[in-house]
């Protein structure tokens, strides 16, 4: 296998020790990963009969996180490591092997177009034999499975760092609206709410646009003392994550009543609640009347209660005027569970196939 900057990612010693046990002490299992623009999660499931209802609470074996895999963020190859890391921990820490993995279902940013699929799909067959099943999504199918048990079926918002609103119909249609990064739009994402607070204390600063609560928060939280030393701040590292931390300085001034905050997050609200309201009614999701009931899932920091601002709750609020039947579904589970969930469907819904066709 591929190593990287002369770092070992897979303990073949210990799979060496783990396979010298007997075959009936070697349990299956899934491996599912979320893979966001900050970070990227794995959970190790073990894999559990078709005939068997899915146990609540769902066991997990091992969780491990590492770095972003988004490779249009960090480039191929430090995606590429940062997901044979994440994997390689997980099956170490549940004493596993891929040896014992039945399937591997890949949730990450990034992916966007089938190229993307295919290219990780490849990379995965070097590292796993052939007869695991491997499914690559982009992270937005994770989090509706995460909300709706591995159903893809709904709608899904997310919004963090960076936002999509991502559906699927039941016959298997799908259709997203966002989600292409902070330069084409993903307003209604942390990095675009705390951007246009950024860019409204330099308005203010250069006599441009109203004074503003958020530039003394915004320079006591990064401790800097005038608004010129935000050109320098902000271009020494334009990471998405790094600004999209201010996310909660945003919020606390829209607390306090400040308009300017509040106009951002209004705008946050509505940029959000028309990317699920294009989804919607592209897949019809809502019916012909407009009234069917359809899950809506909804994931990310930006969409958490924020003591008086509450943007998820005005993202509903504004969504169920036009579709009544939307039922918000804020998930008892992580994406990447989702993910390990979805891989264990597929693999009921292949088995399902091959059993027809023999």
């Amino acid at each position: 296998m591929k190593r990287y900057r002369n770092r070992r990612i897979w303990d073949f010693e210990h799979e060496l020790k783990m396979v010298d046990r007997d075959d009936d002490d070697v349990k299956k299992v899934i491996l599912g990963i979320d893979g966001g623009t900050a970070h990227t999660v794995c959970i190790c499931m073990p894999f559990i009969p078709f005939t068997h209802h899915l146990p609540d609470p769902l066991p997990v074996l091992a969780r491990t996180v590492a770095g972003c895999s988004n490779h249009n963020s960090v480039g191929e190859t430090a995606a590429r490591e940062s997901l044979e890391q994440v994997m390689a921990d997980a099956l170490a820490r549940s004493r596993s092997t891929r040896s014992s993995v039945e399937a591997v279902c890949l949730s990450v940013s990034g992916v966007n177009h089938p190229t993307d699929q295919h290219r990780i799909l490849n990379w995965l067959r070097e590292i796993f034999a052939s007869d695991v099943r491997l499914f690559v999504e982009n992270d937005a199918v994770a989090a509706l499975a995460s909300g709706t048990m591995g159903k893809l079926h709904g709608c899904v918002l997310i919004a963090g760092t960076g936002t999509i609103a991502y559906g699927f119909t039941e016959d298997g249609r799908q259709a997203r609206a966002a989600g292409a990064g902070p330069v084409l739009g993903d307003w209604g994402s942390g990095y675009g709410i705390a951007a246009q607070a950024l860019t409204a204390v330099i308005r203010a600063h250069d006599g441009r646009g109203p004074l503003t609560t958020l530039t003394n928060s915004i320079l006591d939280t990064l401790k800097l003392s005038s608004p010129d030393q935000l050109i320098g701040w902000t271009y020494a590292d334009p990471s998405w994550a790094r600004i999209a931390e201010l996310l909660p300085v945003v919020v606390s001034c829209a607390d306090a009543m400040d308009p300017v905050a509040i106009d951002i997050l209004y705008n946050s609200v509505h940029e959000l609640a028309s990317s699920v309201k294009a989804v919607v009614e592209r897949l019809e999701l809502c019916g012909e009347d407009g009234k069917d009931e359809f899950p809506l899932v909804m994931v990310g920091s930006v969409l958490e209660a924020n003591k008086r601002w509450d943007i998820g709750n005005q993202v509903m609020s504004c969504i169920s005027k036009d579709f009544p039947g939307v039922l918000p579904i804020r998930p008892k589970v992580e994406p990447a569970v989702g993910a390990a969930l979805l891989a264990w469907n597929f693999l009921i819904k292949h088995s399902h196939q091959e059993a027809m066709g023999s």
